[in-house]
């Protein structure tokens, strides 16, 4: 009795440890997304770009650009990148998230306010972009919000699916698949409530594209 005991304590123990642990990261979380406002404030204005010129830029609208400065709204996935884009900085530089992982690679997860993460696979401005990105289950009647920017994305499904709503087209790509497109194009991505979904992305600006070489039998 006494060792089922001592058992049932280590349990609690090891619950209790790992609640504090999400406590935390929740809060790293807060910390990290409520900085990005002032952050894309001051980008913005020591490039002397008005909101309107911003909303151009990113396909975002200048009264969510303002929302976003102002912190009364948190980031998502798809403010974050053509933001990053239009100021020239990279994903981890524009939140300045704390850095994890392997400190010789400096990987620094970028958590977003939908529950999304972002992954930089690449350290410089400029460029082919190449991300990771987790995504949450979501709900297969979600109403997707289009987005439009320039550029171009290649995308690589790595774990789960992937709802691709790109034009007219609404997509379900699984594991392996691999989807390209002009990102002038209206899209929208997503999980399913199937499950949370891993993909690997490369973005470049508008005439850049990943050049794929293929070994033929």
């Amino acid at each position: 009795m006494a060792g089922m005991q001592d058992d049932h304590e280590d349990i609690d123990h090891g619950h209790k440890d790992i609640d504090n642990d999400i406590d935390n990261d929740n809060e790293d979380i807060d910390r990290t997304l409520d900085a990005v406002g002032p952050r894309l404030k001051r980008l913005r204005q020591r490039s002397d770009v008005t909101l309107i010129d911003l909303a151009k830029q990113t396909g975002i609208s200048a009264s969510t650009l303002s929302r976003l400065e102002a912190g009364l709204r948190r980031p998502t996935l798809e403010q974050l990148l053509p933001l990053a884009r239009a100021h020239g900085v990279t994903l981890d530089e524009l939140v300045d998230a704390p850095p994890t992982g392997d400190p010789r690679l400096h990987l620094r997860p970028i958590p977003c306010g939908d529950g999304s993460v972002i992954l930089p696979l690449t350290r410089r401005p400029g460029g082919i972009q190449a991300y990771k990105f987790v995504r949450p289950a979501g709900s297969d009647d979600e109403e997707p919000d289009l987005r439009t920017h320039e550029g171009f994305d290649w995308v690589y499904v790595l774990n789960g699916t992937l709802r691709l709503v790109l034009g007219e087209h609404d997509l379900l790509l699984k594991a392996g698949e691999v989807a390209e497109f002009d990102t002038r194009t209206p899209h929208w991505f997503g999980a399913t409530a199937a499950g949370p979904v891993e993909y690997l992305s490369l973005i470049g600006r508008q005439g850049e594209r990943a050049h794929i070489r293929a070994v033929t039998k």
